[in-house]
């Protein structure tokens, strides 16, 4: 074998050992009883996570992510026989791959996401060789393949999406011998890719999907119309509880509304006590309504505040002093939000006796209506030629017109405030100097067969043209 080919057989070999790195085990300690995932010493190598690293939460408590950018190649919460956690309540989470509940035998693992974000580059088991929780209340969990209830029919698995959004390519519910995967939906929503509906209804018929954990609960499934090409499957409880279970409203709201169900024998009357107020534990609060047969009541707001309400129900053809149903507890709040702007699309256009004048399509909403309405403006961040500016006819109002004239992009910033929190959103306008110009910017554009002069239109100039090379040639004959 000559030198050569053993120096090249050496070279390929050392970059395929160096293309093949094995991920590194990291294991939580929780040495400095924190309990955040960015403290590094709360983990055996003394350094965090990296996205080429296994995680490995074996014990309770396990790390919550609170602000930070948290990321590992894949991880496992229960790796033994004693209970784990990881808790996201705020900030992100990425996992390059996996993110699997309960891996050990016979173990259990939680995850509680409370805010923030969790992105997972490939699925997620909700209970794997043991028990499986994903306990939801807000955030995001963004799931690029499988969502898995749970993976392996060793495993158990079970979702409270009680709040926040789960987006998945796929779901998958599995039965084994002593359980079944479940979910339980209040407020949260779960996004599927395609259309997922007969899989879907195939789990709610079978019982393994449920709304507010009850008969009291409506799941509402739907195709292409609350998500363009996707599958979403929300709930809402059957007293239809206004606010909203969940939302935010501004402080001007004055009823609580309700709608009661129908007695369980003819002659009978369904009445209500309604617990309302600021105190989670919602029968600390006041009764607004005691044993009435009302579909509301008027209330007092104070802005900034969480509110907690709850029923109990009764039919007379049942009982006159037992309950027949004792509702979930009902939130919303008078929270203050940012206000949601969009500027509107991008635009592309070419000029009009040396200019253009483009209206824009700018929005905003501020659904909380506090702490004051809310103003808006728009700013002009980037132009061709500062010289020659662009002229905004009222940057104050959400649809003004903007008048250009100078061949380039303009990146115009629509901004909103409510006097707390602020806004914006950016679009931009590209100018051509003709119509022609503009389409041959265009993405499949091609031009006509017989346009010489490439002017978007065949005509006598490309005639012209075509009689003065006529016969012409340009390549050699000897």
């Amino acid at each position: 074998m000559s030198k050569e080919f053993i120096c090249l057989f050496c070279f390929v070999l050392a970059l395929a050992l160096v293309g093949d790195v094995q991920a590194v085990d990291v294991t939580w300690t929780d040495v400095s009883s924190d309990h955040l995932w960015s403290t590094i010493t709360n983990w055996d190598s003394s350094t965090l996570p990296t996205s080429a690293d296994r995680a490995l939460i074996p014990m309770l408590p396990g790390p919550t992510i609170m602000s930070e950018g948290a990321v590992a190649d894949k991880i496992a919460v229960g790796t033994s026989s004693s209970p784990a956690a990881l808790t996201v309540d705020g900030g992100t989470l990425t996992t390059t791959h996996w993110l699997i509940l309960a891996n050990a035998n016979g173990s259990e693992g939680t995850l509680n996401m409370n805010s923030g974000a969790i992105t997972i580059g490939d699925r997620l088991a909700v209970g794997y060789r043991g028990l499986g929780t994903l306990n939801m209340t807000g955030g995001t969990i963004t799931i690029t393949n499988n969502l898995l209830i749970p993976e392996r029919v060793e495993g158990t698995g079970h979702v409270d999406l009680h709040g926040g959004i789960i987006t998945t390519g796929n779901l998958v519910m599995r039965e084994n011998a002593d359980s079944v995967g479940t979910m339980d939906i209040m407020t949260g929503t779960l996004i599927i890719d395609g259309d997922n509906l007969s899989t879907v209804q195939g789990y709610i018929d079978n019982g393994w999907i449920t709304a507010y954990g009850s008969d009291y609960g409506r799941l509402h499934l739907d195709y292409d119309v609350t998500n363009e090409g996707k599958t979403t499957l929300k709930a809402t409880h059957l007293l239809n509880p206004n606010p909203t279970d969940g939302s935010t409203v501004p402080v001007s709201v004055n009823q609580l509304q309700w709608t009661l169900p129908e007695p369980n024998l003819p002659g009978g009357v369904v009445t209500c006590d309604v617990y309302f107020g600021t105190n989670p534990d919602v029968e600390a609060n006041p009764k607004v309504v005691i044993r009435q047969a009302v579909e509301s009541v008027s209330v007092t707001l104070a802005s900034n505040t969480n509110y907690y309400w709850a029923f109990d129900l009764y039919d007379s053809s049942v009982s006159d002093t037992e309950p027949i149903h004792l509702s979930p507890i009902f939130t919303f709040n008078t929270l203050n939000t940012t206000p949601v702007v969009n500027a509107g699309d991008d635009i592309s256009t070419w000029l009009d006796n040396g200019q253009r004048i483009v209206p824009l399509d700018g929005v905003v909403s501020d659904e909380d209506g506090g702490p004051g309405p809310a103003t808006l403006a728009w700013t002009l961040i980037a132009e061709p030629n500062e010289l020659n500016p662009a002229q905004i006819s009222d940057p104050l109002v959400a649809n003004p017109t903007v008048t250009i004239k100078e061949l380039g992009t303009y990146t115009l910033q629509l901004e909103a405030s409510d006097g707390e929190f602020t806004a914006t959103d950016t679009m931009q306008i590209v100018l051509y100097a003709d119509a022609c110009e503009h389409a041959k910017n265009q993405e499949g554009f091609v031009l006509l067969p017989g346009d010489i002069n490439e002017d978007c239109i065949v005509n006598e100039p490309d005639l012209t043209i075509l009689e003065e090379h006529w016969l012409q040639w340009n390549y050699s004959t000897e």
